[in-house]
């Protein structure tokens, strides 16, 4: 007995030891990532100054917010990386190379995301936003403990403050519970905070997702070569040429008074279509094949993606009505390699991978293109390092609300794991049922408004009548008149 005792507590220590050599490999991985992002768009002069004080102080702050990235990455890559460790179970479930795949690993993943979650964003961020605007209490010795002594007492305070909030929340709202758990900041304060957190970020995803899955299109659009319908290619070109050279004779020959009172309307002319005849020859040098089939694709793909999504949200909203486990909530052991997470098997489950990661990535393009946090968007090299704070905190968390966004939602049945599952607002139907109905409502009327000015964009401009010298807007011309005209036109 005693062997088989020493056995298993040998195996256990092998498999945490495992587990967390994994877990560190990840995270190096992740944090080497996050630096050469921050790296490309962090404003050099305030790392490179004669004050050295303050070079030590934005390089730590750099490091805090590099880590804080790497931890949303994760928070991120959470839901994937589960939801094919169980395929992969499925497919080889006796390969010894996959032992090291097990519901213990990705548990212990969840569980180290939650802490670094809470840790970077009750602490580490407020700490280097302080860090980075102090400057040592009045008659202390300068330097960078002094600035560290300041940031502290700043914390503290904040922390306090953000306390006593949350414990007059909780009090409001759970009298009893909050009067037994004063000094159970552990266990019942910092995750009521994180659940309020949480609940804050998966509100800012039920309105940046669906702005920012119409605003696809447009930035998918702008990065590929968009073909014209009823377009001569040579033509526009050869008339661009001659317009050119036209302003340019018009630049150099500045003799007369009508020109030099004109030069600056002229220049502005020339300088536009010097930049529309140079799209052109870019177009012109792309191959006919993804000139004319490259741009469609990806709208369809888009399309179909931002489809499947919605139909995914509306059957979750008629399982909710008749199925009790449609809810979501939290479970303690994963069981890996059981059973798919999809009906469709290793296809649907790689498909809501995709629908994911696409959610994500549609969310962060919404988030930055509202009006609200606009000045937020990062520029390469010319980011200064509150910005990146701000970044940084607000990626965060939206990407630690993914999870319990796509089961909320229904794009999983993956349950949340550790205190992932522990929200309270998680198990109310009513906020669940409501929530699914807005993102599918406010979805669908995003990708309707969007598809269906997009059409009248594109006929506008094949039948020329972006040309005319009045504003053509969706107001002044009907769908039916542009149909109209086109069908005629075609005749």
């Amino acid at each position: 007995m005693e062997t088989e005792d020493v056995t298993v507590r040998e195996q256990l220590f092998h498999d945490r030891v495992r587990e967390t050599i994994i877990c560190v490999l990840l995270f190096i991985c992740l944090y080497i990532l996050s630096h050469f992002i921050l790296t490309h768009f962090k404003k050099n002069a305030e790392f490179v100054t004669d004050d050295i004080e303050d070079a030590t102080v934005n390089k730590i702050a750099l490091w805090l917010c590099t880590f804080t990235l790497s931890v949303a990455v994760c928070a991120v890559l959470l839901l994937p990386i589960s939801i094919l460790s169980n395929e992969v179970l499925l497919t080889f479930p006796h390969s010894y190379y996959m032992q090291w795949l097990n519901g213990s690993l990705i548990r212990g993943l969840w569980n180290l995301v939650f802490l670094f979650s809470n840790l970077s964003l009750v602490f580490l961020m407020p700490f280097a936003y302080f860090f980075t605007e102090s400057e040592g209490f009045a008659g202390s010795k300068k330097g960078v403990m002094a600035r560290v002594y300041e940031t502290a007492v700043m914390l503290l305070l904040l922390s306090l403050l953000v306390l006593g909030i949350v414990w007059v929340a909780s009090a409001l709202l759970h009298h009893n519970t909050a009067r037994e758990s004063l000094y159970d900041l552990w266990e019942y304060y910092l995750p009521y905070l994180y659940s309020g957190i949480s609940l804050f970020g998966v509100l800012l995803l039920l309105l940046c997702t669906p702005f920012g899955l119409s605003r696809m299109f447009s930035v998918t659009g702008s990065l590929l070569v968009k073909p014209r319908l009823l377009e001569n290619l040579e033509e526009t070109m050869n008339c661009t040429v001659f317009e050119e050279a036209s302003l340019s004779r018009k630049l150099k020959s500045n003799n007369t008074c009508w020109i030099s009172a004109n030069m600056e309307a002229i220049n502005k002319e020339f300088l536009s279509v010097k930049s529309k005849r140079i799209a052109l020859e870019l177009r012109k040098r792309v191959s006919p094949w993804q000139r004319n089939l490259g741009y469609p694709v990806a709208m369809l793909m888009l399309l179909a993606l931002t489809a499947v999504c919605v139909l995914m949200v509306c059957f979750h909203v008629l399982e909710l009505l008749f199925d009790e486990s449609a809810m979501p909530r939290g479970m303690e052991d994963p069981n890996l390699g059981l059973a798919s997470f999809s009906m469709f098997g290793s296809l649907g489950a790689a498909v809501q991978v995709v629908i994911i990661l696409y959610l994500m990535v549609s969310s962060v393009v919404g988030f930055y293109s509202s009006p609200l946090f606009t000045g937020l968007l990062p520029r390469a090299q010319d980011t200064t390092l509150t910005q990146i704070i701000g970044n940084c905190v607000s990626l965060l968390i939206l990407s630690s609300a993914l999870p319990v966004f796509s089961r909320t939602l229904g794009i999983t049945r993956f349950d949340l794991l550790g205190d992932f599952g522990r929200y309270n607002w998680l198990g109310s139907f009513h906020i669940v049922f409501l929530y699914n109905m807005l993102f599918a409502g406010l979805t669908s009327a995003c990708l309707i408004n969007t598809v269906t000015w997009a059409l009248q964009r594109e006929l506008i401009r094949a039948l020329g009548l972006h040309r005319l010298p009045l504003t053509v807007s969706r107001s002044t011309i009907p769908l039916k008149l542009l149909l109209a005209n086109g069908l005629s036109k075609i005749h």
